[in-house]
């Protein structure tokens, strides 16, 4: 999507943006928005995802994370650590098994922690985001959590975002991770290596 005017706005100002988009759209379309998303991660295929449970105005529902574990895959959820560095990862093994965690009340696994280092094991990793652009630059919202995980991480990372959030261009960085596709509502759109 290109917006004229969107060209020169800083990360803050895109946040800004973005999350007031969000906390508009009506509570009927984010239900559509959130089926569709989970029927369009069905046909994610990986003996490993990582992905994380939408809040708030994000795209999707916990229907999104039961359509990746509906394929047989195993699903790691994250677990935010105290401190501001990389995630922790659990096994979801179902809606009933689910606790608030630390921050903000998310909901996480309850079961065995497996380490920063179990991201490695994933093919596919679903990576929260406010937006992204076609060349594969994320905007997260700041906390730098996603980029210490993916640092290092060789799977295909998708973002998802509502298909509004799929922009010609973000202002990007050097650290920032490129993800390998947008996932949408409207599907799975593939994305270059992002160059910064």
């Amino acid at each position: 999507m290109h917006v004229p005017g969107n060209e020169h706005l800083s990360k803050a100002e895109w946040r800004t943006r973005i999350l007031h988009a969000r906390a508009e759209v009506p509570p009927e379309q984010h239900a559509r928005e959130a089926a569709d998303l989970a029927s369009a991660a069905r046909a994610v295929q990986a003996e490993t995802v990582c992905a994380y449970l939408p809040f708030g105005t994000e795209p999707g529902r916990i229907s999104l994370v039961e359509a990746l574990a509906g394929t047989g895959a195993r699903v790691l959820l994250p677990v935010i650590q105290d401190t501001s560095g990389p995630l922790d990862w659990a096994v979801y093994t179902g809606p009933d098994e689910l606790a608030p965690g630390r921050l903000r009340g998310i909901l996480e696994p309850s079961g065995p922690r497996l380490g920063v280092t179990a991201v490695g094991a994933a093919e596919v990793i679903l990576v929260p985001a406010l937006a992204v652009d076609r060349r594969g630059v994320r905007l997260g919202r700041g906390a730098g959590h996603y980029d210490r995980s993916l640092v290092s991480a060789t799977a295909d990372l998708l973002a998802v975002v509502r298909a509004e959030e799929l922009v010609d261009r973000l202002p990007g960085e050097p650290h920032d991770v490129p993800m390998s596709a947008a996932l949408t509502p409207d599907g799975l759109v593939r994305l270059p290596a992002a160059v910064v």
